[in-house]
């Protein structure tokens, strides 16, 4: 139809009126049988691969459902077509964020990021300022793994010489953490949630805005209030950590240009292509400047020149790059996997999009649709379905992308039926799936967070504030209907 975009949401979904609920639930339970056996083998592996294979394997169930039901092949492997097509924008969006993280790594922007980052740190605020500096470096890097991973583990082991518990620091820690991963556009699951509900990336991120600062509000709120009244003694040195970013890397506020221009851009609602093409090669250029000796160390030569420079800056943007530091710990910080460290996400995508596509085209995704509509008559029902959806992927499926990918693919259609904006779905996969991964112990986010930081994850699940408002944040705006948006009707 004229004016519609090409999105998942917007494709057509094959009704079969042979397909019972029943019938239609069959590859949906199949697929959490075998994504929680997988994850129980594989553990934090299973992301490498194995788990977008259970989404073939989830497919291949969904296809054998049509099969009896008289659906045909050809029917099948168009629809899934149509769904890996209509990706096609969150792909090229995930490719450019992976050259972007690259290039702002080796010119020297994150690292400054996380620099004055740490220097807010104050004895006085400590468990706040652990949410703040790991708001910082999370949103800097799109990752709360690998915030937990450096900084967050230097943070614990300052709680612990500051005799304060350290479940409430991995508590502000992660709260921090999972707030700049959800709101980061270098996040995998920043751009996995959209791409599932049929957005972009950046009205994605604007809408988040509505439920995400109260909610961090809140958190820090609670923090200050905790930390003043603790006794705390001692020091919070971060001097050596600050020296060994200074002798790796050329710390300068003028650096700080090229986040503001991209951030400028999306204010101005550029295409998000452009704004991280526009930002990729000013963080090119912005390396090129200041730090020229690390671009020619990437590109594995002493001087500087043109063919080197172009060497190590392509090399930044499609390939893992590494600044090696005097500092162990902050050597997993600075690293950036480029291009090619976002195939594993676009891997993810694909596969979903195989399994969406055979649900889409046997009609089970019509059927579960209409089965939910009659079940929640209201917008907060189909809200609070989505919320439950995305608890109970992450506390059986144990892995955060799948509480997204799968109730992602299977409310679109919902929404879009209730007359509601594709961003209030993507808002919820985010409000409820990404953030309370971490709080479930077999989860593979729970088991992460838990080894890295050393602190059991009931031990810190109740001080993570963020992550366990976020969910009742996004329904107490669906139950007063504050900023939910609904489709606008377009006339070609």
């Amino acid at each position: 139809m004229e004016g519609q975009t090409n999105s998942p949401e917007n494709e057509p979904i094959t009704e079969n009126k042979e397909l019972n609920i029943w019938e239609a639930l069959i590859p949906v339970i199949a697929l959490i049988a075998m994504l929680a056996f997988n994850v129980f083998v594989f553990g934090d592996d299973a992301l490498s691969g194995s788990n977008q294979f259970i989404l073939l394997l989830g497919g291949a169930v969904a296809a054998i459902v049509g099969y009896f039901n008289k659906v045909q092949y050809n029917k099948m492997i168009d629809e899934v077509a149509n769904n890996v097509q209509s990706t096609t924008g969150a792909i090229l969006i995930l490719l450019m964020v992976g050259s972007l993280a690259g290039t702002w790594m080796i010119s020297g922007i994150i690292p400054t990021m996380i620099y004055y980052g740490l220097q807010i740190l104050n004895p006085t605020i400590f468990l706040a300022a652990c949410v703040i500096i790991c708001s910082v470096i999370s949103i800097a890097t799109g990752s709360s793994w690998t915030t937990s991973a450096t900084v967050g583990i230097a943070l614990i082991g300052i709680a612990e010489a500051l005799d304060i518990s350290v479940g409430m620091t991995a508590g502000a820690i992660l709260s921090g953490a999972y707030f700049g991963d959800k709101l980061s556009p270098l996040s995998d699951t920043t751009n996995l949630a959209p791409a599932m509900a049929g957005t972009d990336l950046f009205t994605h991120i604007r809408y988040m805005l509505f439920t995400t600062v109260p909610t961090i509000t809140i958190t820090l709120i609670i923090f200050i209030i905790i930390g003043l009244n603790l006794d705390i003694s001692g020091d919070t040195d971060t001097s050596a950590i600050l020296s060994s970013i200074e002798s790796s890397f050329t710390i300068s506020p003028w650096l700080f240009i090229v986040p503001l221009v991209v951030i400028l851009l999306i204010v101005k609602k550029t295409s998000p292509l452009i704004a991280l093409l526009i930002g990729t090669l000013l963080g090119a250029a912005a390396a090129l400047i200041f730090q020229p000796d690390l671009v020619a160390q990437i590109a594995g030569v002493k001087n500087l020149d043109f063919i080197s420079g172009y060497k190590g800056i392509m090399q930044a943007i499609t390939v893992e790059t590494s600044v090696v530091t005097d500092n162990v710990d902050l050597n997993d910080l600075f690293s950036s996997g480029g291009m090619a460290g976002m195939l594993g996400t676009i891997w993810l995508i694909i596969c979903a999009m195989v399994f969406g596509g055979i649900m889409e085209a046997i009609g089970a995704l019509e059927t579960i649709s209409r089965a939910l509509l009659n079940m929640f008559h209201t917008t907060f029902g189909l809200f609070a379905s989505t919320v439950f959806s995305c608890l109970a992927l992450n506390a059986t499926a144990s892995d955060q992308y799948l509480a997204i990918v799968v109730p992602g693919k299977m409310f679109a259609k919902a929404y879009k039926d209730k007359g509601l904006a594709p961003e209030n779905l993507s808002r919820t996969l985010e409000d409820s799936g990404t953030v309370t991964s971490v709080l479930v112990p077999w989860n593979t986010c729970g088991a992460y967070h838990s080894g890295v930081l050393g602190v059991p994850t009931l031990s810190y699940a109740g001080y993570a504030f963020f992550n366990y408002l976020s969910p009742f944040m996004t329904l107490l705006f669906a139950a007063f209907s504050i900023k939910i948006k609904q489709l606008s009707t377009k006339t070609a």
